[in-house]
């Protein structure tokens, strides 16, 4: 898959050149092709998952409020409901009883009786004239004759005309709180109807409201003191942990941060008429614990489109480039073979227009030498001069060389266009071996030809046979240090393939180096001239001739090469054939 994905342009070589060289950087196509196709496809889903991100929070969170502020508002709207009701059923009993009714006990404790039944949470009721003494009282406690005149509380109810408490232990020392009417007497005279109520309906109610979140419902005076049991934020009678809310008319529901740096949500209300604030708490990160999940899916799933998207971006890029790259390699290995061939069909004519110029002379000189040779022979003065016979034969014998030399450059030259014919494959390698015995026996490198004796001759073009054999052994004379040694071996595979075998024991080259030299424009000889075309235009050559070519190599062993043709030649070589021949 990697390997797919990296482009191959990355480990060729500069070859493009000209003045349309900087159309032809491949580096910088593949580059700003994968940055704006992925900039066009990512920006617009990265934007669009942000703006659904940011809504869908906050319409979480938002909703969130909304269900906390209702539940607050209602809970208030309840305890609210149960003070004022149980208030405005003592300023009925006021109201319709007068002072010295009251103040029989049998009848304050009928009515006590009565409260409890219909309204419930009445513990006591006791009847306060203006002094401030309880004048009567009915309940579980002796509180007949206490005086309150000293007391805040009764102050507070001869301003108002109402007293709600706070929730207190006072005498009885457990919770609770105390509601009281004064009711005003026709000769400027007041009395004070007192009722003590319990808190557990108050903590009953709370303890039934279903939330969420680590949720808690209480119950706070003014000055921050905790009026009912709170699962987390402290006991009764304690100072709140957390920051007393700003009085407001309204519900409201803030952020705050806990003494453990958590983020909570605070839902208030004031309590009209009444020192109370009804509050719940709730945990945020609990709250947001199904967002949290979601959030994690939503990124899960943007971070895999992510990397899809950009898997098929580098894939379809890498793809496409890949494809600009090697249609370039294509153009640049036509336009370098075009001149290769252009050099060698120079090098052709001028082989045989030096090989005929050269021949000319030789045929005199040869013709020359026999007469003289002839004229020596036969006259008696030097017939017996070896010494002037043998250099005649000397000279006669080079000649011959010369004219061998000149025949192989000619049949060189005449090679150069497509042309079919029966080979003696041993023969083009003699060929080709002629053109570097000099170079090897310089250098001293031995070579060894092993021919099989059932090889047949069989139809290929000469031309390229010569090219192809030539390009293998200079690369192998290249490898080969003096003294190394070059084995030829020629056999027969079966019925329809021949083989040849070139092996040197030159430096080798690596594995990752083997899988390239077949590419245009690689090169192990940069550093010493060489162009990375000699074995692409061998391995085109021979893939015209309808064969294979294979390498192995072993570093500081050596390498060999395998070429195998087929002894009938393909159809496309011999169409090639015909066109040479119509466009002759």
């Amino acid at each position: 898959m990697l390997d797919k994905l990296k482009p191959v342009f990355l480990k060729s070589q500069k070859a493009s050149s000209g003045p349309f060289r900087h159309m032809f950087n491949f580096r910088r196509i593949w580059q700003w092709a994968v940055f704006l196709t992925a900039a066009t496809t990512l920006l617009p889903l990265i934007v669009i998952t942000s703006i659904d991100y940011k809504v869908t929070q906050n319409s979480i969170e938002s909703e969130i409020l909304l269900r906390t502020s209702r539940t607050v508002s209602n809970a208030k709207r309840t305890l609210s409901f149960f003070l004022m009701e149980r208030k405005s059923a003592l300023d009925f009993i006021v109201r319709d009883n007068r002072f010295d009714q009251l103040n029989q006990s049998t009848r304050l404790t009928r009515i006590l009786n009565h409260l409890r039944d219909g309204f419930g949470g009445f513990d006591d009721l006791g009847l306060i004239n203006a002094d401030g003494v309880q004048t009567n009282y009915v309940g579980p406690y002796t509180l007949q004759g206490k005086d309150y005149s000293g007391q805040d509380w009764f102050r507070k109810v001869q301003n108002s005309g109402v007293y709600i408490s706070e929730v207190f232990l006072g005498y009885r020392n457990v919770p609770h709180l105390v509601i009281a009417i004064k009711y005003n007497l026709p000769d400027g005279s007041f009395y004070v109807l007192r009722a003590t109520l319990d808190t557990e309906r108050f903590n009953d109610h709370l303890s039934k409201l279903e939330l969420s979140g680590r949720g808690d419902a209480f119950i706070i005076n003014h000055d921050g003191i905790i009026q009912t049991p709170t699962r987390y934020y402290g006991n009764v009678f304690e100072k709140i942990v957390i920051s007393v809310p700003e009085p407001s008319i309204r519900t409201e529901v803030r952020e705050y941060r806990d003494t453990a740096d958590r983020p909570i949500l605070v839902g208030y209300a004031y309590i009209p008429d009444t020192p109370f604030i009804m509050m719940i708490v709730k945990d945020k990160n609990d709250l947001m614990k199904s967002w949290h999940e979601t959030r994690l899916k939503l990124i899960g799933f943007l971070a895999v489109s992510i990397t899809v998207i950009l898997i098929v971006i580098l894939g379809f890029a890498t793809y496409l480039v890949n494809n600009m790259h090697l249609a370039d390699q294509r153009r640049l290995m036509t336009l370098h073979e075009m001149e290769y061939s252009s050099k060698l069909a120079s090098i052709g004519r001028l082989a045989a227009g030096v090989a005929h110029e050269i021949n000319n002379p030789l045929a005199i000189i040869n013709e020359k030498a026999g007469l003289i040779n002839d004229i020596f022979t036969y006259t008696e003065k030097y017939a017996g001069d070896t010494k002037i016979t043998g250099l005649i034969e000397s000279v006669l014998s080079s000649v011959e060389r010369c004219g061998t030399i000149t025949k192989r450059m000619l049949r060189f030259a005449r090679h150069m266009d497509v042309k079919i014919e029966k080979i003696k494959l041993s023969a083009v390698i003699e060929e080709v071996l002629g053109f570097l015995g000099k170079e090897a026996e310089y250098r001293s490198i031995e070579v060894t030809v092993d021919i099989a004796s059932d090889i047949p001759d069989f139809e290929s073009d000469r031309g390229k046979l010569q090219q192809i054999f030539l390009n293998i052994i200079n690369n192998a004379f290249a490898a080969l240090s003096d003294g190394g040694h070059l084995a030829i071996s020629l056999g027969r595979v079966n019925n329809n393939d021949v083989e040849v075998s070139i092996a040197d024991n030159g430096c080798g080259m690596s594995e990752a180096d083997l899988k390239r030299i077949f590419e245009p424009f690689f090169s192990t000889k940069n550093k010493v001239g060489g162009t990375g075309l000699g074995l692409s235009i061998t391995y085109g050559l021979v893939q015209e001739l309808g064969g294979s070519i294979h390498a192995s190599s072993q570093e500081g062993v050596g390498t060999t090469f395998i070429v195998k043709f087929p002894l009938t030649p393909p159809q496309t070589l011999r169409r090639k054939k015909d066109a040479s021949i119509i466009s002759g």
